[in-house]
């Protein structure tokens, strides 16, 4: 793995790139099932990812990948909130990883060191995740997993899914959702392919081809037509489950062997093992078995046996504390490296792009690689022509991992100066790697890239505003900035070509329909620099409505424009200053410094407040509403203090911050309770002098039971 960046500028601007890639791989994967690069590929960007947040943990962003699970659902099918959300999980990649897996769980539930934790081992199946709910025994819902929170309805194609019963026998819970993976048998696979091509060429056409088992399953699966997914041979494997109105077990394995009784197709390798040791052993075996398998694995899956320890671990983020998937190692390709592309972000960040003569690598087509930057590129000595070799587990995807070809007489390929879309001086900022258009808003690049985040499906998800139409209106100067948009007209429309009165009237209503946006979606509308869909999410939920955000923003920039340089001081260090000032103001939980910095720079800019003023004409940001758990501890803030003698630290900040509590790690005039156990010293006696409340444990686990 290349070195981590040795410098908090150099590693937020590598974080703000692995963002965004991972970002539209994750879009391209579950929202298009076209994905572009391998598993293995995607594997290795994501820890590249956790390795430089593990270096710098004060530059995690609310947009990474570490905090999200899939891609918001898309397209012609109906979208359905899950009833319990469908995680995804944590990686493990080598032994010393499961281990480590074991030993948190170990240390999360106070165990002693030679404690058995007991696991259930089966493959992980390179499938589309599809959630069942059954009601009084009957199939009436099938949701893909979407982004996690919400899915895609696929209930009528998950009914010609022969693997799949329509109805569960006697006994069944009244609700029951049963969780699984939709898959395509590699013969299946090759057999569909075969038929596609012969029915192609009978009609003269070019025939499609899907590129491995997982694109043609998710792309059967996710038809219009029930009858077309009707002709695809899917299949069906179950491993878990959402809601249940009870359950038949008190252990995955047993839970797990119900659902085999039932009817539903279980991995031949679910088992369930005693340690680390046993669950590598078993790792070992399905990986030795991999190529014989009758469809695609990519790794095993662990998950801690009892449902009650699964219980008290609860989850972190986007994945359980309870369970954790050992991938397989990938492997490596010969190609050439045809051209180097150099593509503008909506931000100006210029991007060289590896246009490489197809390879397959693990039944992917990898055509494209990022080179990430310059800096990237010069270290390979990589020109067009050359031989490359592409990494398929490693630190970016699809890496470049080696360069072939080192002919010094061939001339160095040189990283332009100027933008590639409006010819604006390209520039670099110091400390930073990325060069960047300085041309604004000037660049056609930069203007529809942040027309099409605009209105796109997780910022305003205006529908039938897709990327050629803004395209098409921008360059015929119908619209320029946000604000436009909402200014367009039917009249307007019908005098376009191919625009009739139906389609014209559906988009101004889906435009109208926009314009009171929730104020999360509006903020990361906006395009701000370091600001992702968690983040506004945050900010919304602290600041509540648009006038509160904007005066603690206005109060941001008159505290920026007050801290004035001391004598001495480098531009670094009183940058770095009015940064962690700045960071006080916005006062939003996770917001640092350096995103901080970004959101009162952009508000202090006069271009940017007068299209946001000039947008504000037209939409009104909804006023956020929260729903409060019922609990003595909701929106107070609680702190831990002495030794806890039945769960561990982290346990007490799960459950209180499950109970929708703020935890502390000091006491103030601020904090609400302070939960002491034995040992407890200085904490408990400012508590006591502060006339803060102080419970011990029992009085704590009562307030847990309540809630629950």
């Amino acid at each position: 793995m290349t070195a981590i960046p040795n410098t908090e500028e150099a590693a937020a601007a590598e974080l703000e790139h692995l963002a965004a890639e991972i970002g539209r791989h994750n879009r391209l994967y579950h929202g298009d099932d076209a994905p572009e690069i391998s598993d293995a590929d995607y594997d290795a960007l994501v820890r590249r990812n956790n390795a430089i947040e593990a270096a710098y943990p004060n530059l995690v962003r609310k947009d990474s990948p570490s905090q999200q699970v899939g891609a918001a659902p898309a397209g012609h099918l109906a979208k359905v909130a899950h009833a319990r959300p469908m995680t995804s999980l944590d990686n493990a990649f080598s032994d010393e990883d499961v281990e480590e897996f074991v030993a948190r769980v170990r240390r999360f539930l106070r165990l002693s060191d030679a404690a058995d934790v007991a696991l259930t081992a089966e493959p992980k199946i390179d499938g589309l995740s599809c959630s069942l709910r059954y009601e009084n025994r009957r199939l009436v819902q099938a949701l893909t997993r979407g982004d996690g929170t919400t899915g895609e309805d696929v209930t009528a194609n998950v009914r010609t899914i022969a693997d799949i019963p329509a109805d569960l026998p006697n006994g069944v819970p009244e609700i029951f959702e049963v969780r699984g993976e939709v898959y395509m048998a590699k013969a299946d696979f090759a057999g569909l392919n075969q038929r596609l091509a012969d029915e192609a060429a009978a009609a003269g056409k070019e025939p499609r081809q899907f590129a491995n088992p997982r694109n043609a399953a998710a792309g059967s699966l996710r038809q219009k037509d029930a009858a077309i997914t009707a002709s695809r041979p899917l299949r069906f494997l179950a491993h878990g489950w959402g809601e249940v109105s009870s359950l038949p077990g008190e252990t995955q394995y047993e839970v797990v062997t119900a659902l085999r009784q039932w009817g539903f197709p279980v991995a031949d390798d679910f088992v369930r093992v005693s340690s680390a040791l046993e669950a590598l052993s078993q790792y070992r075996q399905i990986e030795a078995q991999r190529a014989d398998l009758p469809f695609d694995i990519d790794g095993v899956v662990y998950k801690v046996d009892r449902l009650d320890l699964q219980e008290r671990l609860g989850f972190v983020a986007r994945a359980p504390r309870w369970a954790i998937a050992h991938k397989f190692p990938a492997e490596r390709a010969q190609t050439t490296l045809n051209d180097i592309d150099v593509q503008v972000g909506r931000t100006g960040k210029l991007t060289p792009v590896a246009k490489l003569e197809p390879v397959t690598v693990g039944g992917v087509v990898v055509r494209n690689a990022t080179l990430h930057n310059a800096d990237e590129i010069a270290r390979l000595g990589v020109r067009p022509g050359d031989r490359v070799v592409l990494q398929r587990a490693g630190d970016v995807i699809p890496q470049i991992v080696e360069n072939l070809t080192r002919d010094a007489e061939r001339p160095e390929w040189h990283f332009p100066t100027h933008c590639p879309e409006c010819g604006s001086e390209a520039v670099r900022e110091p400390g930073e790697v990325d060069w960047r258009c300085s041309g604004g808003l000037v660049c056609p690049a930069q203007a529809i890239e942040r027309l099409r985040h605009f209105a796109s499906r997780h910022a305003l998800d205006i529908e039938g505003l897709g990327i050629t139409n803004i395209e098409n209106f921008y360059a015929d100067g119908l619209i320029a900035r946000p604000a436009d948009i909402f200014r367009i007209t039917e009249e307007q429309l019908l005098t376009r070509e191919r625009w009739a009165e139906i389609s014209a009237r559906n988009l101004v209503a889906a435009i109208d329909a926009k314009r009171q946006p929730p104020l999360d979606r509006f903020l990361f509308a906006l395009g701000i620099r370091h600001i992702g869909e968690v983040t506004a999410r945050d900010l919304a939920r602290r600041w509540q409505s648009w006038p509160a955000f904007r005066n603690m923003v206005q109060t941001g920039i008159d505290a920026r424009d007050a801290m004035l340089q001391a004598i001495g001081e480098s531009d670094d260090k009183h940058l770095s200053r009015t940064a962690k000032e700045l960071a006080t103001v916005v006062d939003t939980k996770q917001v640092g410094p350096e995103v901080a910095l970004a959101l009162i720079d952009f508000f202090a800019e006069e271009r940017n407040d007068a299209a946001i003023a000039d947008l504000l004409t037209e939409v009104t940001p909804a006023d956020v509403v929260h729903e409060t758990r019922a609990s003595e501890v909701s929106g107070k803030t609680v702190v831990f203090t002495g030794t806890l003698e039945t769960m561990s630290r982290d346990e007490a900040k799960a459950q209180a911050e499950a109970l929708g509590a703020k935890v502390s790690g000091s006491v103030s005039g601020k904090t609400d309770l302070v939960v002491a156990g034995p040992g407890a010293g200085s904490k408990a006696k400012k508590a006591a002098d502060l006339g803060v409340k102080v419970i011990d444990e029992a009085g704590w686990q009562a307030i847990v039971a309540a809630a629950s």
